[in-house]
């Protein structure tokens, strides 16, 4: 019979005789008794010396795939099952039920001119030449692998930078380097989180990370958040572990009170939960000096913060930490070196750097200034055009400010008409997972994307949409 074998590129052409032959046995398209073709007929056929086929046979023979039968020629000998085969289709394999039943939810959007969107900062502020500097000297110098909570100099940068811009008490040796918050509160989950456990997180909140509890098998509980932020009577006494954005409320903008802080301590102390403080944006800030992070309060060791240089510098990179009470780090490093082994070394290095030389410093100064001003378009606009349908959610930090809505408006139809106008939104029912509560009828401004020249027309675009809809 006829069968097809490649030679062509490079390689040992034994080697892939046998290889082609043996594939065509295992998955069954050369059956048990099939007869191959003789080694001469084969050499001839592939212009290779017979000596080339007579190797490949004999290895196929020393295997078990063929017999010779003297006077009769050489046959197929191997009689196993057929491996699946596109022609022999066979189940496909299945994630687990975790991951089958959670949603990443990839972009939601298509391109938009007028990008409102939140969780995006403007890249176009960021010194990328003098990163591009930073990291060509850091890639000089990388050679061995890194310790898992990271390179040393970037874990001492991270500590003097958070204890100056946000009293976060940490030593070098406390703060441990991750990719980005996502994979820190995923490290967290799974040093601490046994599958069926208890996670109460803010609803309305951050999706991602209530998807990120859910693949690691926890039953997340949303908690309703007030004017003070999370309703700790409202936490289920289940809990193992809460998850809050206290300076910045993920997606009303809110910060925590201190008398709602002091509470939740003392509730994760009663019940001996963990707290994940996810400071994600509290670099910007407007007004007001800044509430006592969760962390610098904490006295009894239950809280675990984290932060991101993700909204600070560029979304593409993708640095973060934690700071851990002492007990957690052993199990943190481990996880990470198990999961990811440590962090990309040259841009850890060429982070440090930025930090150390005052570069991360003046970049905050900088565009601390041109948010300010995007903030105060959207206060003004909100207290002007758009005041006949909504009000803004006091807020004083961040990259976006939440609008409730008043009055007759289709919250929903009026996000899909600004899509037609070229302008990305989203609502505020967006945030929300529990069908128990009841969303808040409204929108998410984020105004880090967009351009400052584009903004006015983005609010005129919003204004006119709000009002064709209540025509």
């Amino acid at each position: 019979m006829d069968v097809h074998i490649s030679l062509e590129g490079r390689g040992d052409r034994t080697d892939r005789i046998y290889r082609q032959l043996r594939d065509a046995i295992l998955d069954g398209r050369l059956r048990p008794g099939e007869r191959v073709p003789p080694s001469r007929e084969l050499a001839r056929d592939l212009s290779v010396a017979r000596n080339t086929v007579a190797a490949a046979y004999d290895r196929l023979v020393g295997d078990g795939f063929l017999a010779g039968r003297a006077g009769a020629g050489t046959f197929v000998a191997y009689r196993g099952e057929p491996a699946p085969s596109r022609r022999a289709p066979v189940g496909p394999l299945r994630p687990s039920r975790r991951f089958s039943e959670v949603s990443a939810d990839v972009a939601a959007f298509p391109g938009a001119r007028f990008d409102l969107r939140i969780g995006h900062p403007d890249a176009s502020l960021f010194p990328l030449g003098t990163w591009r500097r930073l990291l060509a000297r850091s890639v000089r110098a990388s050679a061995d692998y890194d310790a898992p909570s990271g390179f040393m100099p970037l874990r001492a940068a991270i500590s003097r930078h958070i204890g100056l811009s946000r009293s976060v008490r940490a030593a070098p040796g406390d703060v441990l380097v991750t990719a980005g918050a996502q994979q820190a509160i995923d490290l967290v989950a799974r040093v601490l989180l046994e599958p069926g456990a208890v996670v109460a997180v803010e609803e309305p909140g951050y999706r991602p990370v209530r998807r990120l509890f859910q693949s690691h098998g926890a039953r997340v509980a949303g908690v309703p958040v007030d004017a003070d932020g999370i309703v700790v009577d409202a936490i289920p006494a289940s809990a193992r572990l809460v998850y809050v954005t206290p300076s910045h409320q993920h997606p009303l903008g809110t910060a925590m009170s201190l008398a709602r802080r002091s509470a939740l301590l003392a509730w994760a102390q009663e019940h001996r939960a963990a707290i994940v403080e996810d400071d994600y944006d509290s670099e910007f800030r407007y007004s007001d000096r800044p509430l006592e992070p969760l962390q610098s309060l904490d006295r009894a060791g239950r809280v675990i913060y984290v932060g991101s240089f993700s909204k600070t510098l560029l979304p593409s990179l993708r640095l973060g930490f934690l700071v851990a009470p002492e007990a957690l780090r052993p199990a943190l490093r481990t996880a990470r070196k198990l999961t990811d082994w440590h962090g990309e070394h040259a841009a850890q290095a060429a982070l440090a750097a930025f930090i150390d030389e005052g570069r991360l410093r003046r970049h905050l100064r900088t565009v601390s200034r041109v948010y300010a001003a995007r903030h105060e378009l959207v206060l003004r606009a909100a207290a002007g055009p758009l005041a006949p349908w909504f009000a803004t959610v006091p807020s004083s930090a961040g990259l976006h400010l939440a609008l409730r809505c008043h009055g007759p408006l289709d919250v929903n139809a009026l996000v899909r008409d600004l899509r037609a106008r070229d302008v990305a939104v989203e609502p505020l029912s967006n945030f929300y997972a529990e069908p128990r509560l009841t969303p808040d009828p409204g929108l998410a401004i984020g105004f880090g994307a967009i351009a400052s020249a584009d903004l006015p027309e983005a609010l005129t675009r919003l204004t006119d949409a709000a009002a064709a809809a209540t025509r």
